[in-house]
């Protein structure tokens, strides 16, 4: 699925990463810092952009929303920075005109520090944004069923194939997605990111995945905003991957049932899970497909012994300030990796395989996870 467009849609993330090294030079001179502490930042990110551009011409080419999406994106992350290189600037001014040498020199070193954090962190997180982590677990469950005891579960998400994410990168998780010799396999969303991203290279490395009782999955938040939900979960259904929509399905092992139920993204304007506790069997296990984490209280309200989501990436840009990681997805949902628990329910949020916006992560490595049921 997607078109052939012309190169000069290829051309936006060369902008704005222009538009990152003029900053750095600006506030360089500003700063007044050596020429080789300015030549060095440049430098790297003169590498990056070599780098982006490669990805880009490398894979499909995308519509021009995609890389203004990727620009917005980029200005939010790191523009942060130069607002405190703003502010420091402008503090000077309000200074005595007369301070020790070991102050200025203090503040130099922490205006140059302060240029260069984008390009180290861009570049750190660039280059390790595809190394992904083997995320396994045991999920202890109250009262669970001999039959399901030590059932293999997998989970993928938010792999967001385009420009920044190729088949091959998928290939390689698939590969190691095998090895683990997963029972059930789940994928929780976003695909893709907009409409002419190569769904159908995405849905095809998806369908190499072995688990013992088949490939299934919900629709994310992207999947929803490009109008592709019906048609991708047709040409998924040819490949044998099951994404559920508003629907479920009784998976037998032994004696017992998994009640898996699938929802599409939902907005919390809509209403979490409106009318879904009929869905729930109070004699299985209940399992619930969301991409969205934040349905969870109301998913365990219902009866839901376990939700998989992702949507957060993790938060895909950590930074540590004062000994507490510090997100911007921190700043919208509760819920932005790992295991969380309630009474009888558990939610996992898995830090996903993609990115979004800008082709970096910190602190939030891709994963790949296997959870492995076990009775409390």
């Amino acid at each position: 699925m997607g078109i052939q467009n012309p190169v000069w849609r290829k051309l936006p993330p060369l902008l704005f990463t222009l538009a990152a090294v003029l900053s750095q030079l600006y506030l360089g001179k500003r700063f007044k810092l050596n020429k080789l502490a300015v030549r060095l930042i440049v430098s790297v990110y003169v590498v990056v952009a070599i780098a982006i551009t490669f990805e880009v011409y490398k894979d499909p080419p995308q519509p021009i929303n995609f890389y203004i999406d990727r620009a917005g994106a980029f200005i939010t992350e790191w523009g942060w920075l130069a607002d405190v290189a703003a502010i420091v600037f402008l503090f000077r001014d309000f200074l005595p005109v007369k301070f020790s040498a070991e102050r200025r020199n203090l503040l130099n070193v922490a205006s140059a520090a302060v240029c260069a954090a984008p390009a180290v962190a861009l570049t750190t997180g660039f280059i390790t944004r595809k190394d992904f982590d083997i995320k396994e677990f045991d999920l202890r469950v109250p009262n669970l069923s001999k039959d399901l005891q030590g059932l293999r579960l997998l989970q993928l998400s938010d792999i967001h194939m385009g420009a920044f994410y190729s088949r091959t990168d998928l290939r390689r998780v698939v590969d190691a997605s095998n090895n683990l010799r997963a029972d059930l396999a789940f994928i929780t969303g976003d695909l893709i990111t907009g409409k002419m991203d190569p769904l159908d290279d995405c849905l095809l490395e998806l369908k190499r995945l072995r688990s013992h009782s088949g490939i299934w999955g919900c629709m994310g938040n992207h999947e929803r905003l490009a109008k592709i939900s019906a048609y991708a979960t047709r040409k998924a259904l040819e490949m044998d991957i099951r994404f559920l929509r508003r629907q479920r399905d009784q998976l037998k092992f032994g004696d017992s049932y998994i009640n898996l139920v699938g929802v599409d993204h939902q907005f919390k304007s809509e209403g979490y899970l409106t009318g879904l506790e009929s869905f729930v069997d109070k004699d299985k296990f209940n399992l619930l497909l969301s991409h969205n984490p934040d349905v969870f209280p109301v998913a365990a309200k219902q009866g839901f012994q376990l939700t998989l989501a992702g949507h957060t990436h993790g938060g895909q840009i950590n930074v540590e300030v004062a000994h507490q990681n510090i997100n911007i997805v921190d700043l919208v949902t509760p819920y932005t990796k790992g295991l969380y628990t309630k009474p009888d329910s558990a939610l996992y949020v898995t830090s996903g395989l993609g990115t979004i916006g800008v082709p970096v992560r910190l602190g939030a490595p891709p994963e790949i996870t296997l959870i492995r049921l076990c009775k409390s």
